[in-house]
């Protein structure tokens, strides 16, 4: 099966990131799984919690690799 993999802008990830209004000064590209769903709850990547099944990696400059709506075809099963 052919993967597409995704490059969103901003890094979609919750790693030790504290702003105090939840705004960011950089763009920041949507989460397809959150936007399919109509929800905002998806994250690649949470500390010590959880790595999103559809992540891929990271690309400089915190570009985040994505391969939703197939999981990633590289991952450890």
């Amino acid at each position: 099966m052919d993967v597409k993999i995704r490059k969103l802008d901003g890094a979609n990830m919750d790693i030790d990131l504290a702003t105090p209004d939840d705004s960011i000064s950089w763009q920041q590209d949507k989460c397809p799984w959150n936007e399919v769903e109509g929800v905002n709850v998806h994250k690649c990547a949470v500390k010590n919690v959880s790595i999103c099944p559809y992540f891929c990696g990271i690309e400089y400059m915190d570009n985040v690799l994505c391969c939703y709506p197939h999981e990633n075809p590289l991952r450890d099963v």
